[in-house]
C-alpha cells in the first residue's frame, strides 16, 4: 500500500469538457476532485464519464487512468479526439449554429455513420441540445450569448481534450463488466450513475433502476477504493446502507437559465 500520495499523484492542468451533459458534475466537480485527491490510489478508473465533467476538471493524476461509458456516442467521441482530433477538426471546420442543422443531424441514425462523422454529429447536438440533454433533445435558443458552435473557440478546447487524454484507456464496457475488469487494490474508481428516478433520461437500454441493488452488491466486495455521486434519496440511503454518506447541498440551473433549483447529493465511499 502507497504511504506517500505525493509520489504517486502528478499535477495536471485542469481541462474544459467540450460540452454539456446531463448530470454533468460541474457544480460538484471541486468538492469531488478534491476528495479524489486525498485518497492514495495508483489507477484512477471512471465508471460513467459522459462529457467528463469530472475526469477533465481534476488537477492532479496517477500513472494509470482509465475512463469508460456504455453509450457508444460518448466512447467513439473520446476515441476519435485522442487520435484523429487535426482530422476531426479539419470535419467541423464549417459547421455553423442552426436550427435546421440541428434538426437535420438529430434525424440521422448514428449506426450508419463512420466514427469521425459520428463524433462531429455528438459534439455538435451536445452544443446545442437544450439542458445537455441525450434523450429528447431539443434546440437549445440564446439569447444573451454568441453561438454554442463556434468553431473558433472550440478548437484550442479540442487541442486541450486531445492532450489531456495521452495515456488514458478508453474502454466502452457495460459498468459491472468495467468494474470486475480494473478492480484491484490501489484502483480508485469515480461512479456518477443517472440519478435515482431518473434512469431513462440517457437513452433506452443503458441503465435501469434494479442495477443500484446489484451495483451495491458489487462495491461491497471491492477490493479497491470507490467514490460514487447520486442524489440524496431514501431509496439511496437504503441501497447503499454501511458505507460513508457525505451529504452536499447545491444549486443548479438548466439550459442556462437564471433560476437556480435547491437540490440535495450524496457522495457515498468505501
Amino acid at each position: 500500500m502507497m504511504s506517500n500520495p505525493a509520489l504517486a499523484l502528478s499535477p495536471v492542468d485542469p481541462v474544459r469538457p467540450l460540452a454539456p451533459y446531463i448530470g454533468g458534475k460541474r457544480a460538484l466537480a471541486k468538492r469531488l476532485v478534491a476528495l479524489i485527491n486525498s485518497i492514495e490510489h495508483q489507477a484512477y478508473a471512471e465508471v460513467f464519464v459522459g462529457m467528463g465533467g469530472v475526469f477533465l476538471r481534476r488537477d492532479q493524476k496517477p500513472k494509470a487512468e482509465i475512463i469508460n461509458d456504455w453509450s457508444e456516442d460518448v466512447a467513439t467521441f473520446f476515441r476519435v479526439i485522442q487520435h484523429h482530433y487535426l482530422a476531426f477538426l479539419d470535419m467541423l471546420r464549417w459547421q455553423i449554429t442552426s436550427r435546421a442543422g440541428f434538426e437535420k443531424l438529430l434525424a440521422l441514425e448514428p449506426s450508419s455513420l463512420t466514427d469521425m462523422q459520428r463524433a462531429a454529429r455528438f459534439l455538435y447536438l451536445q452544443r446545442l441540445a437544450f439542458g445537455g440533454k441525450v434523450r429528447g433533445k431539443t434546440f437549445g435558443v440564446v439569447v444573451d450569448g454568441g453561438a454554442r458552435f463556434d468553431v473558433t473557440k472550440l478548437a484550442p478546447m479540442i487541442e486541450a481534450v486531445h492532450e489531456r487524454l495521452a495515456g488514458v484507456v478508453i474502454e466502452r464496457l457495460p459498468w459491472s463488466d468495467f468494474i470486475t475488469r480494473y478492480d484491484r487494490p490501489g484502483t480508485l474508481f469515480y461512479l456518477d450513475p443517472p440519478y435515482y428516478g431518473s434512469e431513462g433520461d440517457y437513452g433506452r437500454d443503458m441503465f435501469d433502476r434494479s442495477q443500484f441493488e446489484q451495483m451495491a452488491l458489487q462495491l461491497r466486495g471491492l477490493r479497491g477504493r470507490f467514490i460514487l455521486s447520486l442524489n440524496d434519496h431514501p431509496e439511496v440511503r437504503r441501497i447503499f446502507a454501511g458505507f460513508d454518506f457525505r451529504e452536499e447541498e447545491l444549486a443548479y440551473t438548466v439550459g442556462g437559465g437564471g433560476n437556480a433549483k435547491a437540490v440535495r447529493e450524496v457522495i457515498v465511499s468505501n
